[in-house]
């Protein structure tokens, strides 16, 4: 083997690992739920107004933040309700993480006074305290129905509760007992 030849095929033995590397899937997928605000870990850096257009329209703004993608939600433990919806006035099987589970996940200072911003695709947005999200069993549900929630229904992400089973809510006309529950949602700011 000559220099020329040498060198050349030690140029691409060094490119391959390289390609090999940027050819596999990154194991991730798209984020569907950022938490933002008073968390103590973060998997993505600061707000880029280009590339977060949504968040950047909803004036949302935050140096560092979790993104949770679809799998990573369903690793969460599961829980199961059946509210009866306001859309239909049946009862549906809901099942996701808890809420307060999912902001564990990001070490979140949840306090007595810590409030949840739970935002929705639409601009929807809800200020939730915690201390009601954990009374209330709020869950970031994924599946209705044993089927995903699909974009452009209620999902792919809805922040709800069985209402049926908070006697103060029960007692309300159905489309009452819906308001704090932003279907849709994409984002959570926590303020301690």
């Amino acid at each position: 083997m000559n220099k020329r030849q040498f060198l050349g095929a030690a140029a691409v033995a060094g490119a391959l690992p390289i390609a090999g590397h940027a050819a596999q899937p990154s194991g991730r997928g798209p984020a569907l739920l950022t938490i933002t605000g008073d968390i103590a870990h973060s998997n993505r850096g600061p707000l880029d107004p280009a590339l977060d257009q949504m968040m950047h329209k909803h004036q949302v703004t935050f140096a560092k933040a979790w993104a949770f993608d679809y799998a990573s939600l369903l690793a969460l433990p599961p829980v199961t309700i059946r509210p009866t919806l306001e859309y239909d006035g049946k009862p549906h099987t809901l099942r996701g993480p808890l809420l307060t589970d999912v902001l564990a996940r990001t070490g979140a200072t949840v306090g007595d006074r810590t409030v949840l911003v739970l935002r929705a695709v639409d601009g929807y947005n809800v200020e939730l305290p915690v201390a009601q999200a954990r009374a209330r069993r709020f869950i970031v549900a994924t599946h209705i129905d044993g089927n995903p929630i699909p974009l452009g229904g209620l999902g792919p992400l809805w922040a709800v509760y069985d209402a049926d089973r908070v006697a103060e809510m029960a007692a309300l006309p159905l489309p009452q007992r819906f308001a704090a529950c932003p279907w849709a949602l994409y984002h959570v700011e926590v303020k301690a």
